[in-house]
């Protein structure tokens, strides 16, 4: 129905940023659908946590543990970005973008972020 693509994860050193982006597509009546898209991360042994999201109007959402040095963007529901600044280490981990539909959510591959140091 719908696909999630992820790009922009790699190593960096602490204190510098990356950026995430990730489109979705597939059928156009289901991602016409999509009323949240999402940024999670899992780092090894630990449970996948939400680090940002963003509703069809517009309206952002962080982590605590995030807030004030990521950003996230949308683009006409169909794409959605990750600004990550003053990385540190323990930001390291995978990154998945998540669009829901519905009751149904829809996951991005997943992209490692390493922040060294």
């Amino acid at each position: 129905q719908v696909q999630m693509v992820e790009s922009g994860g790699g190593l960096v050193q602490a204190g510098g940023s990356l950026r995430l982006s990730c489109s979705a597509s597939g059928s156009i009546f289901y991602v016409n659908l999509i009323n949240v898209m999402a940024w999670y991360r899992q780092a090894p042994g630990k449970q996948r946590e939400l680090v940002a999201s963003i509703t069809r109007g517009g309206s952002p959402n962080y982590a605590d543990s995030v807030k004030g040095r990521f950003t996230i963007s949308s683009d006409n529901g169909k794409k959605v970005y990750l600004q990550m600044n003053s990385l540190k280490p323990e930001d390291t981990a995978v990154y998945y973008c998540n669009a829901n539909i519905g009751r149904f959510d829809s996951w991005g591959q997943g992209t490692q972020v390493t922040v060294s140091e």
